[in-house]
């Protein structure tokens, strides 16, 4: 089919340039049907290029695929599926593994959290029976924790101040 239209093409310009050759024409009437035609042969050349490469490639193809089908007959491989699936398999093995991992890992962290929380509860139970039988003690703790959020924000202020001063005079 495309070689009919292409013959067809070549037929068309041929009786356009006869009809331009027998008629009185301009010389841009016959500066364009050669223009015409010698973007017609250009079509013409690349065709028969791809054409060629095209069959080129599939006689490539013809002969690797017979060298393939040797090389899995001598390999016992009958298809690249089962590769594929035998790499899957040792992925999902690997992955099975870093999750066992992962979950080990999360459960002693669990575990440990839960003893920390252990320990700092009674501490903080051991603190509020000794503030409780000694009010002094209490008040003292008090004023320690004032100061403590006093030094906080005095800190933070500071820190403002030195990025404030930072990012101006960058």
């Amino acid at each position: 089919k495309q070689w009919y239209q292409r013959r067809v093409a070549i037929t068309a310009g041929d009786e356009m340039a006869d009809l331009l050759g027998s008629v009185n024409t301009t010389a841009s009437m016959r500066h364009i049907c050669q223009r015409h035609r010698d973007i017609l042969q250009d079509y013409t050349q690349e065709y028969c290029k791809t054409k060629s490469n095209i069959q080129a490639f599939k006689d490539r193809e013809e002969l690797l695929g017979s060298v393939h089908q040797v090389n899995s007959f001598k390999n016992g491989l009958n298809n690249r599926k089962q590769d594929f699936f035998l790499k899957e398999n040792e992925n999902i093995t690997g992955a099975d593994g870093v999750t066992n991992d992962a979950i080990s890992i999360a459960i002693a962290t669990k575990e440990n959290l839960y003893s920390q929380r252990g320990g700092l509860s009674g501490i903080t139970n051991k603190m509020n029976a000794i503030s409780n039988k000694f009010p002094m003690i209490g008040s003292l703790m008090n004023k320690i924790n004032v100061r403590s959020r006093r030094d906080s924000i005095i800190m933070a202020a500071v820190i403002t101040g030195c990025l404030i001063a930072l990012f101006l005079f960058a």
